[in-house]
């Protein structure tokens, strides 16, 4: 089997370190969705489509069965790639189901980057401060000062331009539109990993629901925000090998 690792928003992969030594596999790739610690290609107007068909294309190039985990942004792009391509996993696994429920409400921070104007602004001044400066705010949120270095570093023009492009082509009703597939999901093994504390991805009502709807199992994380993965990795990885263990 293969783990195949995406991340989000603004995010490198480096965000997994803590997860991979937990997880203690020599089985485990990450891909990096364009602008995220990867170029954009030519023409890539990095809408959720665009990422699907991304993913996609990766997916294919994987000799072995895929179990497939995904957060934040690379959360939606494992939902829509499991509802539109199923056959490309074994498995998968979400943090954002419930971004895809009728009743999600963007954050604010989502709502300003699909603001025109307003979300110009905003990543110009992402990019305006130093690295030191946004790995260091990215530490009073819990990130370890050296992925949230990596994650500065990655932040320039291009992830300037992603960011747009994906949360303007995700700005509602598009989310709840997209999420009226949701049963076709279920075609795959799912696990909806929800972290009470996670701010940005909807209720726990909500995502308990959407996770019913793709047929998928809920796990709780209780206590731990939107970096699971970095709070508690060998929580994160025990759920996960646990899901991983009890399929056929």
């Amino acid at each position: 089997m293969t783990v195949v690792l995406v991340h989000g928003n603004p995010e490198t992969d480096a965000l997994w370190d803590p997860l991979v030594d937990a997880l203690d596999r020599d089985d485990v790739v990450r891909l990096s969705p364009p602008g995220f610690g990867a170029p954009l290609p030519e023409g890539f107007s990095a809408t959720c489509v665009e990422y699907r068909d991304w993913l996609e294309g990766e997916l294919k190039g994987i000799d072995q069965p895929v179990d497939l985990v995904g957060h934040d942004a690379g959360g939606i792009h494992v939902v829509n790639v499991v509802m539109h391509r199923p056959e490309l996993v074994r498995s998968w696994v979400s943090d954002v189901v419930g971004l895809f429920d009728p009743d999600y409400e963007w954050h604010d921070m989502a709502l300003v980057f699909q603001s025109p104007g307003d979300g110009e602004q905003l990543v110009e001044t992402m990019q305006i401060r130093t690295a030191e400066e946004r790995a260091a705010q990215y530490a009073t949120v819990g990130l370890p000062i050296d992925i949230g270095r990596s994650m500065a570093a990655a932040m320039g023009p291009e992830m300037a331009r992603a960011i747009l492009g994906f949360y303007r082509s995700a700005r509602q009703p598009a989310m709840a539109q997209a999420g009226r597939d949701l049963a076709s999901a279920a075609v795959r093994p799912g696990l909806s990993v929800l972290a009470t504390d996670d701010p940005f991805v909807g209720s726990n009502e909500i995502r308990r629901r959407a996770a019913e709807r793709a047929g998928a199992r809920t796990e709780v994380l209780d206590g731990l925000g939107h970096w699971w993965m970095v709070q508690d990795p060998v929580r994160g990885a025990a759920v996960l090998t646990q899901f991983w263990n009890g399929l056929d």
